[in-house]
């Protein structure tokens, strides 16, 4: 008989932690941290080299209610944070929960910066259109002509399309999901993890609050269907309770057919994650005021991509500096531009 003790496997009762879990009723936060406490047993991942760190508002409480390493920072900065930390210790499994307000307001350069150096962490941006810490002010999601506490005659704000933010920035590693679709979330953060680089995945949550059915023709049963459409690799974008729905690109605008008249599976668009062009134009599907008719609104993975990270470079670049035969701290900080004055 063997005397080695194999640890028995890990669930997400094991990454629960005592803490009072303080949101309000029916918030979607609660599902959000249900799923991710579900997928981390999966990943695996040691406990303690997971670390999840958030910045201020309602999602930022994350860290509090996870059986990891965290952080609650400061406003706007976890992904600066989080890029040191990674930088520093780059095997750890580093987690950024932020919202549409942390994460795109006063942390909004910080968010582009991370993506274009592509260190290998995770974003989950929480999604509600709205400040629920503060109390219902306007966030840079919010729509248009949005009556809050700060905008009583209406937000006259252009609002942020966060994926295509994303894009903008160079992201590897660009995703949407829900969180009243837990199966569809649980997928989301299993890609998101399995990415090697920056990934970022914006997550539509309900504050039932002060925005309460923002995104509910999404999630309730009887619109999903025609209203929401998953992407998959490699499948035609199809959609409808009965399938029944294709999108076609006609040049570089997307069109709705129905299928059977006239079109099939065959002839509708088919999803490639490594298509940066057609990726661009999946994250303006729905608000390209260009686009005649109704489109649905995407979920899933829009794009992939592979290129070093950032951390990887800089290891790198310090084992070389470290491998000369003598090294010259003195000529280093002098720099290049040297000159002797006879």
């Amino acid at each position: 008989m063997s005397d080695v003790l194999t640890a028995a496997p890990m669930t997400a009762k094991d990454f629960a932690t005592d803490q009072e879990v303080r949101w309000c009723p029916g918030c979607g936060d609660y599902s959000i941290l249900a799923q991710v406490q579900k997928v981390m047993p999966t990943i695996g991942v040691p406990r303690e080299n997971i670390v999840i760190i958030s910045g201020i508002g309602c999602s930022s409480r994350f860290p509090y209610y996870m059986n990891t390493y965290g952080m609650h920072s400061i406003h706007g900065r976890a992904t600066a944070i989080a890029s040191g930390l990674k930088a520093s210790r780059p095997e750890l499994s580093v987690w950024i929960v932020t919202g549409d307000g942390d994460g795109l307001s006063i942390g909004g350069n910080h968010t582009i910066h991370l993506l274009r150096r592509n260190l290998n962490v995770n974003i989950l941006l929480f999604n509600n259109q709205i400040y629920g810490l503060t109390k219902g002010q306007y966030s840079p999601t919010s729509e248009e002509n949005k009556v809050t506490k700060s905008t009583p005659m209406g937000s006259i704000d252009h609002p942020f399309n966060p994926l295509a933010l994303a894009m903008g920035a160079d992201a590897t590693f660009v995703a949407r999901t829900m969180d009243r679709d837990p199966k569809h979330l649980q997928a989301m953060l299993v890609r998101t993890n399995q990415h090697r680089g920056a990934s970022f995945l914006e997550i539509y949550q309900n504050c039932n609050i002060f925005n309460d059915g923002a995104f509910e023709i999404f999630t309730e049963k009887s619109s999903k269907p025609q209203e929401t459409l998953f992407l998959e690799q490699g499948k035609p974008l199809v959609f409808g309770a009965a399938s029944d729905k294709g999108i076609r690109l006609d040049g570089f605008t997307p069109k709705v057919v129905t299928l059977g008249e006239g079109f099939s599976a065959d002839d509708c668009w088919v999803h490639d994650e490594k298509d940066i062009y057609k990726a661009q134009i999946l994250t303006r599907i729905f608000d390209d005021p260009k686009i005649e008719g109704h489109l649905p609104r995407p979920f899933g993975v829009f794009y992939q991509n592979d290129r070093p990270c950032y951390e990887d470079v800089m290891a790198m670049q310090l084992e070389e500096a470290l491998s000369r035969k003598k090294p010259d701290l003195n000529a280093l900080l002098r720099g290049r531009e040297v000159w002797t004055i006879s």
